[in-house]
């Protein structure tokens, strides 16, 4: 009877585990097969499974396909890596296995938020990371488990150092981040799946009060920072929300295109650049946002 190994669901990247042989060599290359040897110990030892994987923990994936991953190679977070966990949370949607489509929606949901926990800053994050989660697969589900791994993984190269931020910031840069982050959490997350104003206004102007919710309790919390910069960024961002609050009040599509384009025009990131250098902050705007407001 065949047995099959506990896997979980890595979406974006999966890794399988690798069984490395040494074979016979020549006298001429025994200096590299040992130096080979040595370095494949040293990475059959670092393996774990994915079951036991920690927040904080880095790791290298064994293998680059989308699908399933049985165990990752970890290793210290001052060496080159691919990934690191940088959250995790327990599915608790009752006890029939959610479908494969019902659990990447709640990793979807929640890793974003346990990321920003333990990496508040995304501007701050190395080139090419993006988040990615470890889920259960139907097996795993039928053995109890429920724990999703949320990770900032890159998918071309490596990077060093760990990515845990939160407790280094100040009190000042992490009022900051919070808001800032609500406001496009808000935008992104209450995103109308119609194209158009026209095809769901009503849709779109609940867009509009959520954004215009959360810049006012962003604002509210820039008025406990000094500088310059962040008032210039106060003023900005309190005549964004005013538009936002007309867009999520229009009578109409016309209305709300009206209030719309100076309102996304005032949460444009490139706005904040100054405001994050007076506060100690990271500056390069992240390549998917700015393409998102030059178009």
């Amino acid at each position: 009877m065949a047995i099959r190994a506990p896997h979980r669901s890595l979406r974006g990247i999966s890794a399988v585990v690798a069984l490395l042989a040494i074979g016979a060599v020549g006298c001429s290359e025994v200096s590299d097969a040992v130096d080979s040897a040595k370095d494949g110990a040293k990475k059959v030892a670092r393996q774990r499974s994915v079951f036991s994987l920690d927040v904080g923990d880095c790791y290298n994936p064994n293998g680059k396909a989308e699908g399933t991953a049985y165990a990752v190679e970890i290793v210290p977070c001052d060496e080159a890596h691919e990934g690191q966990v940088v959250g995790e949370f327990a599915i608790d949607e009752g006890k029939e296995y959610p479908g494969d489509d019902g659990v990447s929606a709640i990793a979807d949901e929640r890793c974003p938020v346990e990321a920003q926990k333990y990496a508040p800053d995304t501007w701050a994050l190395p080139k090419g990371v993006s988040l990615f989660y470890y889920t259960p697969t139907k097996e795993s589900w039928a053995t109890g488990d429920r724990a999703v791994s949320c990770t900032y993984t890159s998918e071309k190269g490596t990077f060093k150092g760990s990515l845990d931020t939160a407790k280094s910031l100040k009190p000042e840069q992490t009022t900051y981040l919070e808001g800032s982050n609500a406001v496009y959490d808000a935008l992104w997350a209450n995103q109308p799946e119609k194209d158009t104003v026209e095809d769901d206004l009503a849709g779109y102007k609940a867009q509009a009060k959520a954004v215009a919710a959360a810049l006012d309790a962003h604002v509210k919390g820039l008025e406990g920072i000094e500088g310059t910069e962040v008032g210039k960024l106060r003023a900005t961002l309190t005549k964004a929300a005013g538009n936002w609050k007309k867009a999520a009040s229009a009578a109409d599509a016309d209305a709300f295109y009206v209030a719309y384009d100076p309102a996304f025009d005032g949460i444009d990131p490139n706005e904040s650049v100054a405001a994050r250098k007076e506060l100690g902050l990271a500056t390069t705007v992240p390549a998917d946002e700015a393409e998102v407001w030059a178009g």
